[in-house]
């Protein structure tokens, strides 16, 4: 099989651009697009919730996904070399248009497979490193960890500190951890606050 994929961001936004790139692509290669896959989604989304993450998880082995450009794919690098990494493993092929990339069973293929696994297996250890000095560091300097002193609905939150930390640290949006949280945005904001809970590294989004 043979899959285009096409992502814009917002409504306001055209696929056709990306579909006319795609299918002038396949004329000159001579491939005839089996099933279009688009959506109109952030890639900030988790995978699980866009038609990707569907397509994805669907996939078998020689089958090809072709997009305009790698950045179609994911919000961040890291985000793109776990799909690549999981489309090698299970022998599919990703190319994409605008940067020429070719994901396949070459040899160059196999060193960014393993290129993929060694940079999540670091993030993963990162992470966990900066989850604990965030956690000693709140307890260096004396603050709560646990259930905020008068807040009944911040209760729900005791205990998942780390899991906010580590949320935080990846870039996650107060918004969408609350949500994850079943609690609201407002109650997170407030645990935070009076935890001094803060990421491990700059740029979460409020």
């Amino acid at each position: 099989m043979i899959y285009g994929y096409i992502r814009v961001s917002t409504d306001h936004q055209t696929t056709e651009n990306q579909r006319f790139e795609i299918e002038r692509f396949c004329e000159k290669q001579g491939l005839v697009i089996d099933s279009w896959i688009e959506e109109t989604i952030s890639a900030t989304k988790e995978l699980n919730k866009r038609k990707l993450g569907r397509l994805i998880k669907k996939v078998k082995k020689d089958d090809l996904i072709i997009a305009s450009e790698l950045s179609r794919l994911g919000r961040n690098l890291l985000q793109i070399m776990r799909i690549l990494h999981h489309c090698m493993d299970i022998g599919a092929r990703v190319w994409t248009i605008k940067d020429n990339y070719r994901l396949g069973s070459d040899i160059t293929s196999k060193v960014l497979a393993f290129a993929f696994g060694l940079s999540a297996e670091i993030e993963r250890n990162l992470i966990s490193q900066r989850t604990k000095e965030a956690l000693a560091r709140l307890k260096s300097e004396g603050k709560h960890v646990g259930r905020p002193r008068g807040s009944s609905n911040a209760c729900k939150l005791e205990g998942r500190e780390k899991y906010i930390i580590q949320k935080l640290s990846k870039g996650s949006s107060k918004y969408e951890i609350a949500r994850r949280l079943r609690v609201h945005r407002d109650t997170l904001t407030k645990f935070i606050e009076l935890n001094g809970i803060a990421p491990a590294t700059s740029g979460a989004v409020a």
